[in-house]
């Protein structure tokens, strides 16, 4: 069996597994109110419920007050067109309509009911839907066939007074629309004048070709195809959405039409464009090769054969992705907020505008890092925003409800626009992408990362998981036998290295890593009988690796205690100059922003100048993720320092205060107070003001450590961690048990910590 089909083969299971997990499938509903007392469920349903039902039953708009409706979305289809998949069915839709309620709630916030619809007939099919559509704020179309999917949604708009769009016409040609104002810019073409090729005639691309005429295109200058050629004056048995691209013209192939074109448009099928072809259109051409996961043509040709193209691809791995997740959620955030009786035509050139100038804009630091660049600015690598841009939800939804408001057609229009764009970051939390960007940052350079404890399932998974996903090299530190043994029981298949410290292929290395290790500690408790006794041992045989420069990063713990595994660690890893002594920080992962606790794991009773260290080290870290930090000193009294341990970090403060003046920190608070406006407004002369902290720093480690700890055991929030600060190497210890993704995570943040260690 060839590497591709057990690729193909471990990715399919992973897609399975994935989706059949408990609980099974991708949404699921949860309560919104307080529910535990019995006057919680006599509010929520009788006989308190029939007090809402009827203030809306004698005012029909009090719904969007006292009902989910302002912020639920119906994702409908009927299966017939389900992503290259074709008619595959409503039940067989399901995973992908799931899938699209996700992105919305993910990148938007928006509340999603999948709903798949056993009807085929347009009619019938439109009847259904609008039965049903008063439970919805919003009803986005999905996977429904051509040319029917025409027809219903032009019925569904003129009959409904919500918001309702297909996006798989509209979201391709928003996101590509805005993409081409740009690309025409940078090649210093217009418009009105250049001439286009369209290869594709279904939904998206009857919509992407009405959309450009609406932003100046003429329509004389398009030439669209279709599976048979050039739609042109002379073909027969057109739909009515291809007769309005007929073309006056004897070309009949797409080989014909490309000759002189300024413009590529491909929504139909891989690698149909020749790098002949390319050669033939005009100077400077611009090529959106959109056809996933293989592209028209693909991206490197492309660029080998004319590096004056503009290239855009549906791919997140090349530049310009044209992907409809950038549109589609703030699309619907603005409509549903402003309670619009639809989407309009205004309102899509609103968010093509937006997306379009979005893109010429600075590019946030965490972007840059997300996509591991150090120079990210609008030309022809960058014409169309990335998906990772937390800007969009306000630059996006707000061009849209302003949009609504202008065109006549907003139910609710907003007032104050200032506190709505505060109102759409603190719905999403301005980082809640904040592992997305990571993962991202370290696929565009994986580092050598190896993860010891190669024998349990967790460990094999998540080296799994970081092969295929290009997130590092892993290797494997343990038992050669024991873990090829555990492979072949849980039914893995993976061409992983695997390091035993005690194998005859390691006896030379060994040997070094030997007189290393003497060397580093003969002084130190360790004669040379021990240093050849330790070396066997993967505790030590990792740091050494590390130290030599046999890995670029090291993963270890899971099934021992933090300190022990931590000792040979430090015994062999040096820690960065300046620094006295080691910390660790956990990131908690909350639904409005992350939290990051230190020191969780290594000083049991810090000392003052420790906590300086300490907040130090995690400003630097966190400052790394490209977060700004505002540090509390915690204790549990505010401002009063009565107490020994409120005394030691009210000294560490002040220390803070003189050293670093620029640094956003104070103490000691109580974490509630610290995590709270209201409460920060009480202490005017606090360097924090009233923006709630995001770095918490305890005045010792039991304190530290049972906080997360009762956070990670609730599940109340995804936590990774603990990340080691001060040392000199890229080395993580793991949380004893960690889950798979704990495992990727903190090996993630160990790929960028090589990064880092690269560029310095």
């Amino acid at each position: 069996m060839s590497k591709n089909s057990r690729d193909q083969i471990a990715f399919d299971k992973a897609a399975l597994d994935y989706h059949s997990q408990e609980p099974k499938g991708k949404i699921e509903v949860i309560p919104s109110k307080p529910h535990s007392s019995q006057r919680d469920l006599s509010l929520a349903y009788s006989p308190g419920v029939a007090v809402p039902c009827m203030a809306i039953h004698d005012d029909p708009k009090k719904v969007y007050d006292y009902t989910s409706k302002g912020n639920l979305v119906a994702v409908i289809s009927n299966g017939t067109a389900v992503l290259g998949l074709g008619d595959i069915g409503p039940e067989a839709s399901k995973p992908v309509m799931e899938g699209k309620g996700l992105l919305f709630k993910i990148f938007a916030g928006i509340n999603v009911f999948d709903i798949e619809i056993n009807e085929k007939d347009p009619d019938k099919f439109i009847e259904t839907v609008k039965a049903i559509a008063p439970t919805f704020g919003g009803i986005n179309l999905e996977d429904i066939k051509a040319p029917e999917a025409f027809y219903i949604e032009q019925r569904l708009k003129e009959e409904l007074d919500i918001p309702l769009m297909h996006d798989d016409q509209h979201g391709t040609a928003i996101i590509s629309a805005a993409a081409l104002i740009n690309a025409l810019e940078i090649a210093g073409k217009k418009i009105g004048e250049v001439k286009m090729v369209i290869n594709g005639a279904g939904a998206a691309a009857v919509a992407c070709g009405k959309l450009y005429i609406s932003l100046g295109l003429d329509k004389n200058n398009i030439l669209m195809c279709d599976s048979k050629g050039v739609i042109h004056h002379r073909r027969e048995n057109l739909t009515p959405e291809k007769l309005n691209f007929v073309a006056q013209t004897d070309k009949e192939t797409l080989e014909e039409a490309l000759k002189g074109a300024d413009v590529f448009i491909g929504l139909s099928k891989g690698n149909v464009m020749t790098a002949e072809m390319l050669l033939s259109m005009a100077e400077d051409p611009i090529v959106f090769a959109l056809a996933n996961p293989d592209p028209e043509i693909s991206y490197d040709l492309a660029i080998a054969t004319r590096p004056d193209v503009m290239m855009a691809t549906g791919r997140s791995d090349f530049p310009n992705q044209v992907n409809n997740v950038l549109g589609f959620p703030y699309i619907f955030r603005g409509a549903l907020d402003v309670q619009a009786k639809g989407i309009n035509e205004a309102m899509k050139l609103a968010a093509v505008k937006a997306l379009a100038e979005l893109a010429k804009e600075p590019v946030p630091e965490m972007v840059k890092l997300a996509y591991n660049v150090t120079n990210m600015s609008f030309g022809k690598d960058y014409f169309i925003p990335k998906p990772f841009d937390n800007r969009l939800i306000t630059k996006v939804s707000i061009a849209v409800a302003k949009a609504a408001m202008d065109s006549g057609i907003a139910g609710k229009p907003i007032e104050d626009f200032e506190a709505y764009e505060t109102q759409l970051l603190d719905r999403m939390g301005r980082d809640e992408k904040l592992v997305r960007m990571m993962q991202n940052r370290a696929k565009a350079n994986p580092k050598r990362v190896t993860l010891g404890n190669g024998e349990e399932y967790n460990i094999l998974k998540a080296s799994q998981i970081l092969q295929e996903e290009g997130i590092a090299y892993p290797s494997l530190l343990g038992s050669k036998k024991l873990i090829k043994e555990r492979m072949a029981e849980f039914g893995m298949d993976l061409d992983i290295p695997i390091i035993d410290p005690n194998d005859d292929e390691q006896k030379e290395t060994r040997k070094k890593y030997r007189e290393t290790l003497w060397d580093k500690r003969n002084r130190k408790g360790v004669n040379e009988y021990k240093a050849k006794q330790y070396v066997r041992q993967r505790d030590y045989f990792g740091p050494l690796m590390l130290e030599h420069g046999d890995t670029d990063a090291l993963i270890v713990g899971f099934s021992k205690s933090y300190s022990s595994i931590l000792k040979p660690i430090l015994e062999i890893i040096a820690k960065k100059p300046g620094v006295n002594k080691v910390a660790a920080m956990m990131m908690i992962l909350t639904e409005k922003k992350p939290l990051f606790f230190a020191d969780t794991s290594i000083n049991k009773n810090p000392s003052v100048e420790d906590l300086v260290d300490i907040a130090k080290m995690a400003e630097i870290t966190v400052k790394s993720f490209a977060i700004e930090p505002r540090i509390a000193m915690l204790g549990y009294e505010n401002f009063s320092g009565k107490a020994d341990s409120s005394k030691k970090v009210a000294e560490a403060v002040k220390i803070l205060h003189a050293k670093y003046p620029k640094m956003v920190v104070d103490g000691e608070i109580q974490p509630d107070f610290a995590l709270n406006s209201d409460h920060l407004a009480d202490y005017p002369f606090s360097k924090l003001g009233t923006n709630p902290a995001n770095v918490l720093v305890f005045p010792n480690l039991e304190s530290a450590n049972l906080s997360y700890k009762i956070i990670r055991g609730m599940k109340a929030a995804q936590t990774i961690g603990p990340i080691l600060m001060g040392l000199d190497q890229p080395v993580h210890v793991l949380q004893m048990r960690s889950s798979v993704d704990e495992i990727v995570n903190l090996a993630t943040i160990a790929v960028l910590d090589a990064q880092t260690k690269d560029k310095k």
